[in-house]
């Protein structure tokens, strides 16, 4: 009798503490959506997006949504019934756009705490930082090798008369990257001053065309060796790339980049829980997920810019092939907001007409 009472009692607490222990989800219940809207540039490895959907039992389903603006316009005008779970893709030159919309729910991810001040543009975490890039002047070594032409060092020097027709830009009204060559130049010669720089370009034969596909592989001679342009406005990973999808990988990158001050635009790239979403659990473990290292290394190779998690290593090509302007163009992203729209119409107004 004694001996069955303590069995009773051994299983009673056995059982009470089973039912007290915290709860793993079951292999068999069916994996919750997670669902992330992103630019169309968006990569990551798929071995990445798989261990994640394992350690929380999650499929995740994205929906790329055209460049950022396109995809920013969509999150907007479904606010009231969102489309997905997760933003990723706004910039800070769209940023403030998302913050006044409401698109996005405040968290304060722990791993901000390994992100540099200067990329946390949100105080209040309703976007929180995922990667950032330069746009910059990429120029082909050869043709001034060859040439025995020395390459500018500044904006002002490319309105001298031995560099007439050798730059092509893209269509700010079109295209991010000419967007950011646009706000390079309004940071550096201000609103009172662009527009004459502008002009300036325009008679020293500047090119223009709609998109960076256009400017980059049918313009520029650095990556088909045909184009008729030796310099053309492109991210500063651009010489990585050269190398990376190179058949036979050369010892140097063959482009560069100009990196003087604020020949560059940084911009920086931006994740937020949308609001409303009935997965907050799971969008902040994806948040999280975002800002940890072995998805920030991942970045580099996948979308060719940088982390802004101190902690992830670069890859080798980076460190060899990428210069890192010192005093990137930068502006408020309240000042881009009040005058994207005016800027770029002034831009065409004194380019294109």
């Amino acid at each position: 009798m004694k001996r069955t009472y303590l069995l009773l009692t051994l299983t009673l607490i056995l059982g009470l503490l089973a039912a007290c222990a915290p709860q793993s989800a079951s292999p068999s219940e069916s994996p919750r959506v997670l669902t992330v809207m992103t630019h169309d540039s968006f990569a990551a490895s798929e071995g990445l997006i798989a261990q994640f959907e394992a350690e929380h039992n999650v499929t995740v389903s994205f929906i790329r949504s055209g460049d950022t603006g396109s995809a920013l316009n969509q999150a907007i005008l479904s606010r009231e019934n969102p489309l997905a779970d997760v933003f990723y893709g706004v910039d800070n030159t769209f940023l403030t756009r998302a913050l006044q919309a409401g698109i996005f729910e405040s968290y304060s991810s722990p791993l901000l705490e390994v992100i540099p001040a200067e990329f946390i543009v949100d105080p209040q975490h309703y976007a929180l930082p995922v990667d950032y890039g330069d746009v910059c002047i990429n120029y082909d070594k050869a043709y001034f090798e060859e040439h025995d032409l020395a390459v500018p060092a500044s904006l002002e020097e490319l309105t001298q008369p031995e560099y007439a027709g050798l730059l092509v830009t893209e269509n700010p009204a079109t295209s991010s990257p000419g967007l950011a060559f646009l706000l390079a130049t309004i940071a550096n010669f201000g609103e009172e001053g662009y527009l004459d720089y502008w002009r300036d370009l325009a008679d020293n034969g500047l090119v223009v065309v709609g998109d960076w596909e256009t400017a980059y592989y049918t313009n520029f001679s650095g990556s088909s060796g045909q184009g008729p342009q030796p310099m053309v406005v492109s991210y500063g990973s651009s010489p990585a790339a050269e190398v990376y999808f190179a058949e036979t990988p050369p010892d140097e990158a063959p482009t560069a980049s100009i990196i003087g001050p604020n020949t560059c635009f940084r911009q920086i790239e931006f994740v937020g829980i949308l609001n409303g979403t009935p997965n907050r659990d799971l969008a902040e473990a994806f948040v999280d997920f975002m800002l940890s290292v072995p998805f920030q290394e991942d970045i580099p190779l996948q979308m060719f810019v940088f982390p802004v998690n101190t902690e992830a290593a670069l890859p080798k090509v980076f460190i060899d092939s990428v210069q890192v302007p010192d005093q990137p163009a930068t502006l408020a992203i309240d000042v881009i907001d009040a005058s994207r729209g005016d800027w770029i119409e002034a831009w065409m107004q004194t380019v294109l007409e």
